[in-house]
């Protein structure tokens, strides 16, 4: 956190002990402790709440985007709907073609011989 090194560290030790001697130095070195987790537990606070606020903002963009991703497939869809709705729109199976239609038209019919009258005789 502060880059301290074992060199620097034993210089450390060397001077609390030599200020405040051997018989006082567990106590402060208790203390000590007591303080750096304390301002531990604050950086940890202070960083989570950092964390949720940058949640909550990208939450926000994401939630913005999907908004206008949403409106725009809204969008095409009401304008398919509208394309499909001028369209005639087929369901089932396809009409029967003309050709299988038997053709009984009267011109092309040929009058019989007994219609007109004539006998085989």
């Amino acid at each position: 956190m502060f880059d301290i090194g074992a060199a620097e560290l034993l210089v450390i030790l060397v001077v609390a002990v030599v200020v405040i001697g051997p018989k006082d130095l567990p106590l402060a070195m208790r203390t000590a402790g007591r303080w750096i987790g304390k301002l531990r537990r604050v950086s940890a606070h202070f960083r989570s709440g950092i964390d949720a606020m940058v949640r909550e903002a990208e939450l926000e963009e994401m939630e913005k985007k999907w908004k206008a991703q949403n409106e725009e497939i809204m969008r095409r869809s009401a304008a398919l709907t509208e394309l499909e709705a001028g369209a005639p729109v087929m369901t089932g199976p396809p009409p029967p073609a003309e050709a299988a239609k038997p053709d009984t038209s009267p011109q092309d019919a040929a009058p019989s011989p007994a219609a007109k009258g004539e006998s085989d005789v």
